[in-house]
């Protein structure tokens, strides 16, 4: 199974990324879309789980959960914008992997029984910091994260 994962689009979404998330069985936003167009053209690729961002404003934004407790293939996944945010006991409540945006760092990190991944920003360059999503890859009880640069 191939989890698509895209943060800080910022109201734009490049063709790259989505040629990037094509074959994706899932995608998750997690968070600052910027508007409500970049959902729907993502929801015509695959099935669409997202988050608000500190920069998500509006009605259509205030209808997007704060934070997101999914399960795929078994496997546990929490997802929130801000790293700020991100429960202490997630691994007690068998979560597996964590997923943020916000900084737009992009990030691959085992911390302990947690799976960390920040798929960078896909929206436009900010500073010198590469424009990114990640894709998760889950195969039974394995799980695989990677980066793509746009």
């Amino acid at each position: 199974m191939k989890i698509g994962l895209i943060s800080d689009t910022h109201g734009l979404l490049r063709p790259e990324a989505l040629a990037a998330l094509a074959g994706c069985v899932q995608i998750i936003h997690a968070g600052d879309i910027g508007k409500p167009e970049i959902l729907a053209s993502l929801a015509e690729i695959a099935p669409l789980h997202a988050v608000r961002g500190n920069n998500d404003h509006g009605d259509w934004a205030a209808a997007l959960p704060h934070s997101l407790d999914l399960q795929f293939e078994g496997v546990r996944l929490f997802v929130v914008h801000e790293p700020a945010h991100v429960p202490d006991d997630l691994a007690a409540r068998g979560v597996q992997v964590v997923i943020c945006g916000h900084s737009h760092q992009p990030l691959i990190e085992q911390r302990g029984a947690l799976l960390h991944i920040n798929p960078g920003s896909a929206g436009p360059r900010r500073f010198k910091l590469p424009i990114t999503l990640g894709l998760l890859h889950l195969d039974g009880d394995q799980l695989r994260a990677e980066l793509i640069e746009l």
